[in-house]
């Protein structure tokens, strides 16, 4: 089993037909995903080495039966093709495009939540089941199939821990980039309840980041709602406060907000926090092993 996208996906992507949507899509395809359609307005009836593109996502959801989408368009475009996947019925929403703005997001956020849309990102890695499929930009060779899952803000942060952990022998059931956008589809809460639900999930690893107050709520709900072990790791412990870092979300306020008063909030409700990447996965395979 894996969670959110796996060997029943089928995948149009909006946006294949440029220079990132092509290479992404492709790579996606070779992974073994069933990449089904492509949709840029005003080039239906085209092919991207062999992928059929359709006008709209509509089409390509009747004509071609995707329930997956995949956003690759311009952050101006995006919010707009989000509605339009999930108008068409989609399931799944898979949002890869950075920047979009925060007006646009709050209306594409409820008509997901209205809808029972799954919306992962916007400006995240994507989501990938190893062995099964890979929807988004996660180079899936650091990752082998295993029962640990992973909940992450940050993709390079999330490869890296990837990589620790099958060198130490383990894998992973799904890795979730859920975006370090101020505002997300799905945020931590939502992919731990999935990951708790799911049988071959025995641990999870939860990769934070400065800003907000995520972590915390998480906290919360890992102490009242979820009986496998979690393991954490927050990034931004050097950040200067009011000084926004990488992801638009990422950006200490006061004393709100700091990679400390998370790794307490966690800690507090029994989460271990690793000081490191590295020592994260070294954690992760001592709590699984014990």
């Amino acid at each position: 089993m894996s969670i959110i996208v796996g060997d029943d996906a089928k995948l149009v992507i909006s946006g294949l037909t440029g220079r990132e949507g092509t290479f992404h899509g492709l790579r996606n395809r070779d992974y073994g995903t069933d990449v089904v359609a492509g949709v840029t307005p005003k080039k239906g009836g085209q092919d991207v080495e062999g992928i059929p593109v359709f006008d709209t996502i509509a089409e390509a959801a009747a004509e071609k039966g995707a329930n997956t989408s995949m956003i690759f368009v311009p952050a101006r475009f995006a919010a707009a093709a989000i509605n339009e996947a999930i108008d068409a019925g989609v399931a799944t929403v898979i949002a890869i495009t950075e920047g979009i703005p925060v007006h646009d997001m709050i209306g594409t956020y409820w008509k997901a939540r209205e809808r029972g849309v799954r919306l992962i990102g916007p400006n995240c890695p994507g989501v990938l089941s190893p062995g099964k499929a890979n929807v988004g930009i996660i180079p899936a060779q650091f990752f082998d199939p295993g029962p640990i899952g992973v909940v992450s803000k940050s993709g390079t942060l999330t490869y890296q821990i990837g990589n620790e952990l099958k060198q130490a022998g383990q894998g992973n059931s799904s890795i979730v980039g859920i975006g370090g956008d101020p505002i997300v589809g799905s945020d931590f809460i939502d992919v731990l309840d999935l990951y708790e639900a799911d049988d071959e999930t025995e641990m999870i690893v939860m990769v934070g980041e400065i800003g907000g107050d995520a972590e915390e709520r998480a906290a919360e709900h890992i102490a009242a709602s979820i009986s496998k072990p979690v393991v954490a790791y927050i990034a931004g412990f050097t950040a200067p406060p009011g000084k926004q870092m990488g992801h638009a979300g990422a950006i200490i306020s006061g004393s709100s907000g700091t990679a400390e008063a998370k790794k307490e909030a966690l800690e507090a409700k029994g989460v271990r926090v690793g000081k490191s990447p590295t020592e994260t996965a070294q954690i992760a395979v001592e709590v699984l092993g014990s």
